[in-house]
């Protein structure tokens, strides 16, 4: 799939944004990339995981023993994800503000790729990998639907983004007049729970 193919998809489902958004990483943004609204739809989320599995089968990495998630947004990409890997999806979950594979065993030497559904800073991703490394998995990638930074962030791992969207992102303290002149909302999920 092209970039503007999965925009179209996102576009398709009403998840692309408009206004004064606060992100999950604490910046802002005119753009918000409203992912649930793709997820909802099966046969939409069917085709952005499928594109996303031909390119990590596409990047060589090798033998593949699981996606991983993290929790929430990363959930559904890494099972549908999984699913057209042929490898079973696991999540990483906050606990105690951290990080953790709760619900699930993995065996060290475990080789993983990382499905994140949107990157912009790559902090979930750093704290996912941190989390699977520590019981001793390799992290071959992180991959993800739409990659916020168009290349900029630091994921903690090589990146495979099925789509480039570089939108722009500022500091509360630092917010150009238009964007300031609207009301701010946080649809995002970091720090919901």
């Amino acid at each position: 799939m092209t970039r503007d193919e999965v925009l179209q998809v996102f576009k398709d489902c009403g998840a692309l944004l408009e206004g004064h958004f606060i992100l999950s990483s604490g910046l802002r943004s005119p753009v918000f990339i409203q992912k649930a609204r793709v997820f909802m739809h099966p046969d939409k989320t069917e085709i952005v995981c499928k594109a996303l599995a031909e390119k990590i089968r596409a990047a060589n990495l090798g033998r593949i023993d699981y996606c991983v998630g993290p929790a929430l947004g990363g959930i559904i990409p890494a099972y549908e994800t999984g699913r057209h890997l042929g490898v079973p999806a696991i999540w990483v979950e906050r606990e105690a503000g951290e990080m953790r594979l709760r619900r699930f065993e993995l065996e060290p030497g475990a080789r993983v790729v990382v499905i994140e559904d949107i990157v912009t800073t790559g902090l979930s991703s750093r704290e996912t990998i941190a989390a699977l490394k520590a019981l001793g998995a390799e992290v071959l990638a992180v991959a993800c639907l739409v990659d916020r930074s168009d290349g900029e962030a630091d994921t903690g791992a090589r990146l495979i983004s099925l789509a480039g969207y570089k939108v722009p992102a500022y500091p509360a303290d630092a917010l150009p007049p238009e964007l300031a002149a609207l009301p701010a909302v946080k649809p995002g999920s970091r720090t919901a729970a």
